[in-house]
């Protein structure tokens, strides 16, 4: 039998990016700011207070404001970009889940070589779960997908206080969210978020107020955190979409776009730039919480500065772009 000897067409290349959706990269720079926060201390190992069970009032504040309050906007957004990657690569590859089973893995050998600086990182987390959770439910209808991820996100809470295990629910509601379109949603649904600011913001009021009420040594203690958390990162997300249709939107897209844009980029360097910082600031193992507080704005004001040239110059953050090369296994453009 004759064989056929007219040879495979190649690869499509990857396509130079699509519109891009500003509201996310906004929500994405915005959750940064959060994590770095909460990240300063954590890489430092600094101490909780001036005694065993106590609090330095800086770590309560942050207990109350910041802890597992951008974390879960970040996951949530992490499972929609995976849902726009995969419709993006199954356009241009008939792969696409090979795909990101390669991001996926890069992702993690860059969240391994990461947790020697930030024990407690995300990256190899999300790599992990993405692998385990995340590609299977690509199969599975978007009904199943929601309730799925609502059924975990509420076990998370009320059977393993947060944390981790927030993840593979929050990571299945981004996917279900942006099958049901919320991403461009975002962008001119005023009316909708300021309704879910209406319901969140009391709610989380009050699980705020529950959190600091509630004694420490309380078993319910870290289930009411992560409650309250929960329901403050909503309260927060539609705060910024607001704020965004506002007069203030074009100051605040400014400094978190290009944060958001090149968010793994960012997450990276921030962790060396807070080891170097470290001893000159003296925040190891210390109480100096304020010093700590400080460096935050000041390295994402480098960041942002940064990210605004390198933007004008590439379509990708240094980091990004690599692994973009390594997903798709080829020299991707970058240079505008």
């Amino acid at each position: 039998m004759q064989q056929n000897s007219t040879p495979a067409p190649p690869a499509p290349a990857p396509a130079p990016g699509r519109h891009r959706i500003r509201a996310l990269d906004a929500l994405r720079g915005f959750a940064l700011c959060g994590i770095l926060l909460v990240n300063v201390p954590q890489i430092t190992d600094m101490r909780f207070g001036p005694s065993t069970g106590g609090l330095h009032p800086v770590r309560a504040l942050l207990d109350l404001t910041v802890q597992e309050r951008f974390f879960p906007i970040f996951s949530f957004l992490f499972g929609i970009s995976f849902a726009l990657f995969l419709d993006g690569a199954a356009r241009r590859s008939d792969r696409p889940r090979l795909l990101l089973v390669r991001r996926l893995a890069a992702l993690g050998v860059l969240g391994a070589a990461h947790q020697l600086l930030h024990p407690g990182e995300a990256l190899t987390p999300y790599a992990v779960i993405g692998l385990i959770v995340l590609l299977p439910a690509t199969w599975l209808p978007t009904p199943l997908v929601l309730g799925a991820g609502a059924a975990l996100t509420l076990a998370s809470v009320t059977l393993a206080s947060g944390g981790i295990p927030t993840i593979p629910g929050l990571f299945l509601l981004g996917l279900a969210g942006a099958r049901l379109g919320l991403p461009r949603a975002l962008e001119h649904r005023t009316g909708r978020l300021a309704a879910v600011l209406a319901v969140t913001a009391p709610l989380a009021a009050a699980a705020v107020w529950w959190q600091y009420a509630i004694d420490r040594a309380d078993a319910h203690a870290t289930r009411v955190a992560a409650g309250a958390g929960l329901l403050a990162a909503v309260a927060y997300a539609a705060t910024l979409l607001l704020l965004l249709r506002t007069r203030l939107g074009t100051p605040l897209s400014a400094v978190l776009e290009p944060l958001g844009r090149m968010a793994l980029t960012n997450y990276l360097t921030a962790t060396l730039l807070v080891v170097a910082a470290a001893p000159v600031l003296g925040l190891r193992h210390s109480l100096h919480w304020g010093a700590a507080m400080a460096s935050a704005p000041v390295i994402l004001t480098v960041q942002t500065l940064f990210g605004r040239w390198w933007l004008a110059r590439f379509r990708y953050g240094p980091v990004e772009w690599c692994l973009r090369c390594v997903t798709w296994w080829e020299r991707v453009p970058n240079r505008r």
